[in-house]
């Protein structure tokens, strides 16, 4: 995993933490002048057998909620999760276009939470896509209890295509890790239903081998949701 000097991250994730909260704070803002633009406002609810974000597990069997708002090339949403020790709440952001199949956007996303699972992170977000195939970076930063905070950035591949899709994605700096996913997801009885299979590396499997070191690990994880249009 290539590295970037800590000095240079420090200050990059300084201005990626401006760049977030500044296009955060916008897109809260934005709505008010945005009266010549059609709002759509949509909610989701679901549940997943195993709650895994960005290779990582976080719950075994997670109910979540969702909702989101969007007016032209602004959108603003919040989601939250079940991760036992209370509730993770994400609030997110992001200023994005349409060009022919292409897209660009930039946004922030907080991670918060009510207990004691996890500390607060931070980032600022960029995203691309064309036709099926879609990338992501974020650089972010990790509260730590009171201890020293953790600057880290995250970058992914992902394509879909028919239902099928597949994510390849890893971290850097102070945090470390691979993964990849690869499932299925379809609507049946007017709700949604995934299939997927994921394989981490052992900095974020979590597992351990017949001698107690850390390991690859596999999963498969079922999911069922139902999103609303208002």
């Amino acid at each position: 995993m290539n590295r970037i000097g800590s000095t240079t991250v420090r200050k990059t994730v300084k201005a990626a933490r401006t760049i977030g909260g500044a296009v955060i704070a916008f897109v809260l803002l934005a709505p008010i002048g945005a009266s010549a633009q059609e709002v759509q406002v949509s909610a989701n609810a679901g549940w997943v057998s195993q709650y895994f974000y960005r290779g990582i597990l976080r719950k075994t069997s997670s109910a979540s909620a969702g909702l989101d708002v969007s007016a032209g090339p602004v959108s603003l949403g919040t989601w939250a999760a079940d991760v036992g020790d209370g509730a993770e709440i994400d609030l997110y952001g992001s200023l994005g276009t349409q060009m022919g199949l292409g897209s660009v956007s930039v946004g922030g996303t907080a991670y918060l939470y009510t207990g004691q699972f996890d500390d607060t992170y931070l980032e600022a977000n960029l995203g691309a896509g064309y036709g099926p195939l879609s990338v992501e970076f974020s650089i972010g930063q990790h509260d730590t209890f009171g201890g020293p905070k953790l600057d880290y950035w995250f970058a992914a591949v992902s394509a879909e295509h028919m239902g099928f899709f597949d994510t390849v994605g890893g971290f850097g700096n102070d945090f470390t890790g691979n993964y990849g996913e690869v499932g299925y997801g379809f609507s049946a009885a007017e709700m949604d239903w995934t299939i997927s299979g994921i394989v981490n590396d052992k900095d974020l499997s979590g597992a351990l081998d017949g001698t107690g070191n850390p390991t690859e690990g596999v999963t498969l994880v079922f999911g069922v949701g139902k999103s609303f249009s208002f």
